[in-house]
């Protein structure tokens, strides 16, 4: 406190200014000394404090050209669980404002599209793909999806590796697939952040990253990573090590997030020094980064959930899944999802437990989260006859799966599995039109998307090769602009 010399100042001053203070501080303190006002943070270098820049890479993507418009006469599987005959789906500024039967009313001015004789479905989402950052073409140059170098590479981004132009997104695309996970692959316990990504047309990252989609940490459990590093001769080595690496992973991240919570409450003390590897595993013990975790056996899957459990975290969660049905009851409890295959296993041991009838039997518990993913740039073009796949061996199986119900497997489930379903994965009123119009029952193998729509915009339409994009790279390549199976050339 600043003191004051009595010289010269009178007593009535004094008093003047006791009185001040008390008024200005609200003491009521015999000697009127006023408290220090707290002394204001000095703000950090740029890029030392995450809170002040949350989001440096933001999207900008913006939705293409797109018209008003009905489409009417199909039969709509809306991803919510209702199958329309002769149904209406009405789209007004790029969202579904309208779902319903032949009486649904359209309204002036929107375009209708007739699509009787046809199906329509959300958008397809593949939630475990490597497009772009193991494109095509398939050369040691453009292999950007594992940072094998630590078992614990948290600090990187899958979409600091992604290429736009890889043609695999535009297959995509042709097969009904609006939106993907982009992930790191699965060499190491800690493989890094993913993204998810509008599948559109895009000469940079950002032009493609889904707005206000939440981070998803690529975690992987079983041989991968202790096959990655035991021939290192490093560890982990085994299952033990795994798990220890796991739990030291999170410690060090429970200790980091502790001192940046305590600095931002008291600001005593210099703040700490930021750690991109800690700072993703802390946004997953506070909730803003899901985990998706890669993980094969039952009991690895048990085992994770354990972990969860111990440090204050959740699963969003488990990719590949193979023996997802012997827990189906625990995952649908945890509130897990589980993103599978139908037809891939046995590939390596712990894959040899597979059933097709995987999801089915996922499917089938109560609160359950059943999904059909790809992790290939073939599969993702045909996820859904690898869902009819499912559907088919969960029949033979005496078990009754809906159509209605089973289309959730590749559009609104994923979603939940994204933290997107708000915004899409089914044809409800408010979310975005992300919509396709097949040629017939999407769970046939005779089904081919007719016209794929993004947040109302047609970006494929199989008729027309003006909305069938091209790749840079694929121009002047050996077969470009000749006609295949009749199609114009891009109706892949």
């Amino acid at each position: 406190m600043r003191s004051f010399r009595l010289t010269g100042v009178s007593l009535a001053a004094l008093s003047a200014l006791t009185l001040a203070a008390c008024a200005t501080t609200g003491s009521s303190s015999g000697d009127g000394a006023a408290a220090a006002a707290p002394r204001e943070r000095e703000a950090m270098a740029r890029g030392l404090d995450y809170a002040a820049n949350p989001d440096p890479y933001p999207s900008t993507y913006a939705a293409l050209p797109r018209e008003n418009m009905a489409i009417v006469g199909a039969t709509v599987l809306t991803g919510a669980g209702q199958k329309i005959e002769n149904g209406v789906v009405v789209v007004t500024d790029g969202r579904i404002t309208a779902v319903g039967g032949p009486g649904t009313a359209v309204p002036a001015g929107h375009r209708v599209v007739d699509a009787r004789g046809r199906y329509v479905t959300p958008g397809v989402i593949d939630v475990h793909s490597h497009l772009g950052v193991y494109p095509s073409p398939g050369v040691q140059g453009m292999s950007d999806g594992n940072e094998a170098t630590n078992p614990n590479t948290a600090q990187v981004w899958a979409e600091h590796s992604l290429w736009p132009q890889d043609p695999g997104f535009n297959t995509a695309r042709a097969g009904g697939v609006t939106t993907l996970q982009i992930l790191p692959g699965s060499a190491n316990l800690f493989g890094g952040r993913g993204v998810t990504v509008r599948n559109v047309p895009s000469i940079t990252m950002q032009g493609m990253k889904f707005p206000g989609a939440p981070y998803g940490l690529k975690m992987a459990c079983g041989e991968n990573p202790s096959r990655v590093y035991g021939s290192r001769n490093s560890s982990p080595a085994t299952g033990m090590g795994n798990v220890a690496g796991y739990r030291a992973a999170f410690i060090a991240a429970r200790e980091y997030k502790a001192k940046w919570d305590k600095w931002r409450e008291t600001g005593e003390g210099s703040p700490p020094t930021r750690n991109l590897q800690l700072e993703t595993l802390a946004g997953v013990l506070d909730g803003s980064v899901l985990i998706q975790n890669h993980c094969y056996r039952a009991d690895e899957m048990a085992v994770m959930i354990d972990i969860a459990k111990e440090f204050g975290y959740r699963i969003t969660a488990f990719h590949h899944a193979i023996e997802a049905y012997k827990i189906a009851p625990l995952l649908a409890r945890e509130g897990i999802c589980a993103d599978m295959w139908t037809g891939w296993w046995g590939f390596k041991m712990e894959a040899l437990d597979g059933l097709e009838a995987n999801a089915a039997i996922v499917d089938a518990q109560p609160n359950s989260c059943a999904v059909i993913h790809s992790d290939d740039a073939q599969l993702t073009q045909r996820l859904n006859q690898e869902a009819a796949a499912s559907i088919a061996a969960g029949r033979r199986i005496g078990m009754n799966i809906p159509e209605e119900r089973a289309i959730a497997w590749i559009t609104l489930n994923p979603a939940r599995s994204l933290g997107i379903a708000d915004q899409t994965g089914s044809l409800e009123t408010g979310k975005r039109a992300d919509v396709v119009i097949w040629s017939a029952d999407p769970f046939s193998v005779y089904a081919r998307a007719d016209q794929v729509f993004i947040d109302g915009a047609l970006t494929f339409d199989r008729m027309n090769p003006a909305y069938q994009p091209v790749s840079d790279f694929e121009l002047g390549q050996p077969g470009f602009a000749m006609p295949a199976a009749t199609v114009d050339q891009g109706a892949r």
